[in-house]
């Protein structure tokens, strides 16, 4: 068993030096935002999907395309508007004729969600027929057409963006399909002194030329260790604990009862630890530790809390419910 893991811990030490790089090749053309990039290589290591919200400039769009210049992955940019339509994504039928016997047929064509990354760019500008349109292939990994059912290559991301202040022309999107991003990440603007990077970086004539550092190979191995990263039971009791306490039912936190409509599913503890998994590996470790969970769990529980009317006129969000949760079971379970 000893040898076993050594080998597991030698493997991972050289997948790190690749994530190492990967991050080098990213930072060539994004100035700071760390903990974003972070967050999107948890996505890809726990083989789920991330939507991404911020005001216009902040380099969303920017950074999925470095991101996936860097991998050696087919990728793909879709940009959602009102009048895309599903067939846009998945694909349609084709008539055909076979030139040898005259005969004609339908072909099914494939549709940009046959990638390995897909950006689906602005997703909230697209109704909702066409956004469900993206239902089974996040969740399933297959798309359904007719009766016929094609698998999608893995691994297989979805990284959506969306605008936090534009309200005209766009439509929510429902929970259900909101449950089914691993983590809903907020970018926020740049510090002082990276905003003067990013002018010096952008205004001149240099453009940098990025690598690629890591193959798809790499990401469905480095997703087979994040399973084998070991978690305690006392912490697994501890997410349990955290995900119920966000249920205005079950919850022993007074500020749920009073700020929450909507707690969050069994989804929301599978997320938080597959993420927090993600994040021990990203840094070279195999045990999870309550800093870890910690760390995953706004993201993870931003769009699974839903609060009340009164939370909203009174400026409380997702966030600071769960900043509570943590407050309150951190001092309960130590």
């Amino acid at each position: 068993m000893d040898k076993e893991l050594q080998q597991i811990a030698n493997e991972v030490e050289g997948l790190s030096e690749k994530l190492t790089a990967l991050k080098k090749e990213i930072g060539k053309v994004i100035i700071g935002q760390e903990d974003t990039v972070s967050q999107l290589l948890i996505t890809f290591l726990a083989g789920g999907h991330a939507l991404l919200e911020g005001v216009p400039g902040l380099a969303k769009t920017l950074m999925i395309r470095t991101l996936s210049n860097a991998i050696d992955l087919k990728f793909k940019r879709i940009q959602f508007t009102p009048d895309l339509m599903p067939s846009d994504i998945i694909g349609t039928e084709i008539l055909e004729e076979d030139h040898t016997t005259g005969k004609k047929f339908f072909k099914f064509n494939k549709g940009p969600i046959f990638s390995n990354i897909i950006l689906a760019d602005e997703i909230n500008r697209t109704p909702p027929k066409t956004q469900a349109a993206l239902l089974e292939a996040m969740q399933e990994f297959e798309v359904t057409y007719g009766d016929k059912t094609y698998p999608l290559d893995k691994p297989f991301f979805i990284l959506a963006t969306q605008n936090p202040i534009e309200q005209s022309g766009t439509f929510v999107l429902p929970e259900a399909q909101q449950d089914r991003f691993l983590l809903y990440i907020k970018i926020g603007y740049p510090t002082d002194k990276e905003e003067t990077q990013i002018l010096k970086a952008t205004t001149g004539t240099k453009k940098a030329q990025l690598n690629k550092v890591l193959s798809g190979e790499d990401i469905v191995r480095l997703q087979q260790l994040v399973r084998e990263v070991s978690i305690s039971d006392g912490l697994i009791q501890y997410v349990s604990d955290v995900i119920r306490a966000t249920r205005p039912d079950t919850t022993s936190v007074d500020y749920v009862k009073q700020w929450v409509d909507w707690g969050a599913g069994p989804r929301a503890g599978q997320a938080m630890i597959l993420t927090a998994k993600a994040n021990t590996l990203l840094e070279g470790r195999l045990a999870v530790t309550l800093e870890d969970l910690q760390r995953v769990a706004l993201p993870v529980l931003r769009h699974r809390v839903l609060v009340n009317f009164r939370a909203d006129a009174e400026g409380i969000t997702s966030d600071t419910v769960t900043k509570e949760i943590l407050k309150a079971i951190q001092l309960k379970d130590r």
